[in-house]
């Protein structure tokens, strides 16, 4: 679609912010920046995804800082990407003309799909008048205190608190300091460049144009790589390109989310830093990216999940792009958050928390691995032998849990089933490879945990598995568990608990609470928004089941809020349908991958298998020639 057939939208902000969804994502593989339909870069952090932020506006209009391109007298708006690229157009109407803004992070001319640096360190926002005459507002405010002086006809911008970040500003017109205002007519053009960490030390030689034409043809390189001709087509095509932009393309780490803080609730202490990457991500990305033809990406992730296994002892949570323990959590004072929601952290606690369901995505990264030819050497194997031991002895103990709860541990369900998981891998594994093991062990353990589901969480009064081993409340991560193949989606207790899930969780038109806070105490004051994932997660369960009309309906409803970007947050507001929590948020798009190509697979085979044999049992496999963590189907 092009720029000329989108419909305009009025700029509008709410208590001095615009909503969440009105902001669109740029990146170059190490880190990223969120444009608004304002024309203001109100997000970004240098040098690194998970370094400070140079821009934060997002989080505080007054004193977060922003770099602004926009016509004075701006009225309305409207945004897009250039097709099967990260390049982001937005058009912005004055009262007097039309400016087109073109903002890209410039890419080296590399194959994306390989391992390697493709960043420049440098931002590219072009201008172009369409229409009238403006006075285009120009006005560069990193956060904190910085001096800017001339520099080779551009200006070198030196952060007070960052002298380590080298910045330099250049223009193919004057600039007069942090504020410029250019007097521009139809058809006239300027460009700017934001240049950072030895960029700037480069002539700015190649016209913008050239630039901005082999990015854009680096991007179309890598997209030709995507397969897949299922339903919501170019949304799926969007969401594997914003995987991309939230992947560290050098070490194959990929982000939850570019952001931090903004808020689960409007006002609420709900917010928490997501520029890591989590453990429990990995195995649903890749399922999802190995599907689509993004194989490279898929087992750069993998690889960089065991690599920072090895590395550690207790294995954590989530790590930093490097594989290190993230900062320790703290709480920034001097930004008041978005729209007001404090506190504003950096650093994630979650990293220091005990998750016993890390045992089994470790394994079922490991499984992947070798599914997809990867080696496992005595020294790994020797680690994921001991986390599959772990899991043994720790299914029963309590854990914080897949929600990160603050509070006291708990003998969560969702934990013991993975404890399962982690069990039943590393029983394949050494069955197929010949590796070394309590074997035998290990699956008679698989079959107590399996038993355990079905008898200590299953609440028959509520018709349902519930949160914990020993009964509790819902929780929609259950609707995960036949996705990780510890039990059927079409047993009695599954259908019976999908149908509970949505009777009590669900927040209307298709949305779920991922469990309520009232009665799963969680430590923390307010409430949520509902959970996108947990909605494919049901469209899963529907279609394994099938319940294709159902699964495709609310697939397609669920894709209608990725809005025109494509884009999508953790998390809704049932009441407005706003978005809420760090955005662009990448499960979101695993999920809408994941449910796409099993929605695909159901519609392309006449017959669609959906049993299982009786849990845990499997058949045991001579090989590791496909994952044993997802779906089946038969012709």
């Amino acid at each position: 679609m092009s720029p000329s057939a989108m419909g305009f939208r009025a700029v509008k902000r709410v208590e001095g912010f615009l909503p969440i969804e009105d902001h669109g994502l740029i990146g170059d593989g190490r880190t990223a920046a969120l444009v608004g339909r304002d024309g203001a870069v109100c997000w970004m952090c240098l040098p690194r995804f998970d370094s400070p932020p140079l821009f934060c506006g997002l989080l505080d209009a007054r004193k977060g800082g922003a770099f602004t391109i926009a016509p004075e007298g701006l009225v309305e708006s409207r945004q897009e990407y250039l097709e099967d690229t990260g390049v982001l157009v937005t058009e912005l109407r004055s009262t007097t003309g039309l400016v087109r803004v073109t903002d890209a992070m410039l890419l080296r001319t590399v194959d994306l799909r390989e391992d390697l640096a493709a960043h420049r360190g440098e931002l590219l926002r072009t201008v172009e008048v369409l229409q009238g005459r403006v006075r285009l507002r120009v006005a560069l405010h990193p956060r904190g205190d910085c001096q800017l002086e001339p520099w080779r006809g551009g200006l070198l911008v030196q952060l007070a608190s960052r002298p380590e970040v080298e910045l330099v500003l250049r223009a193919t017109r004057p600039l007069s300091g942090s504020h410029s205002v250019w007097e521009l007519v139809a058809g006239e053009r300027a460009a700017l460049l934001l240049q950072w960490n030895g960029a700037h030390c480069r002539h700015w030689s190649i016209p913008p144009e050239e630039q901005l034409a082999e990015t854009v043809e680096t991007w179309r390189r890598w997209a030709s790589h995507i397969r897949y001709e299922g339903p919501q087509r170019a949304l799926v095509r969007r969401s594997a390109i914003t995987l991309k932009l939230l992947d560290h393309f050098e070490n194959g780490a990929i982000i939850a989310a570019p952001t931090s803080s903004l808020p689960e609730a409007i006002g609420g202490p709900r917010n928490w830093d997501y520029r890591y990457a989590w453990i429990r991500d990995a195995a649903f990305t890749v399922y999802a990216l190995r599907r689509i033809g993004m194989g490279s990406e898929a087992f750069g992730f993998l690889g960089w999940v065991l690599e920072a296994v090895e590395r550690h002892g207790r294995p954590r949570v989530l790590y930093d792009l490097e594989g290190r323990l993230p900062p320790p959590e703290r709480i920034d004072g001097e930004l008041q958050g978005y729209r007001g929601s404090s506190p504003v952290r950096w650093g994630n606690a979650a990293a220091e928390q005990h998750q016993h369901d890390v045992f089994g995505e470790i394994l079922d990264c490991a499984y992947q691995w070798v599914s997809g030819e990867g080696a496992i050497d005595a020294a790994l194997w020797s680690r994921l032998a001991a986390l599959a031991d772990a899991a043994a002895r720790e299914w029963r103990t309590p854990d914080h849990g897949i929600w990160e709860v603050r509070t006291a541990g708990r003998p969560f369900t969702y934990s013991a089933a993975l404890c399962h998981v982690a069990l039943d891998r590393a029983a394949r594994l050494a069955q197929a490879l010949q590796l070394p093991g309590d074997i035998d062990r290990w699956r008679r353990c698989a079959d107590t945990i399996a038993r355990a589901i079905h008898e200590v969480a299953w609440d028959s009064k509520a018709r349902s598995i519930t949160e914990h081993l020993g009964g509790g409340a819902l929780d929609a991560s259950l609707l995960a568990l036949p996705l990780r193949r510890v039990l059927p989606a079409d047993s009695p207790c599954m259908r019976a608990t999908t149908d509970a899930i949505c009777r009590h969780l669900g927040a209307g038109k298709g949305l779920l609470y991922r469990y309520l806070p009232r009665e799963s105490p969680d430590g923390l004051a307010g409430g949520e928004g509902a959970f996108l994932l947990c909605s494919f997660w049901l469209v899963d369960n529907l279609t394994l089941q099938g319940r294709l009309d159902e699964a495709m309906a609310l697939y397609d409803s669920l894709c209608e809020r990725a809005g025109t970007l494509g884009l999508l947050p953790e998390q809704i507001d049932p009441s407005s349908g706003a978005y809420l929590g760090n955005y662009p948020q990448a499960l979101s798009h695993v999920g809408l991958i994941s449910s796409g190509v099993l929605l695909e697979r159901a519609q392309r085979h006449e017959h669609f298998r959906t049993t299982y044999p009786d849990v845990p049992s499997s058949p045991r496999r001579g090989s590791c020639d496909a994952p044993a963590s997802l779906y089946s189907f038969s012709a």
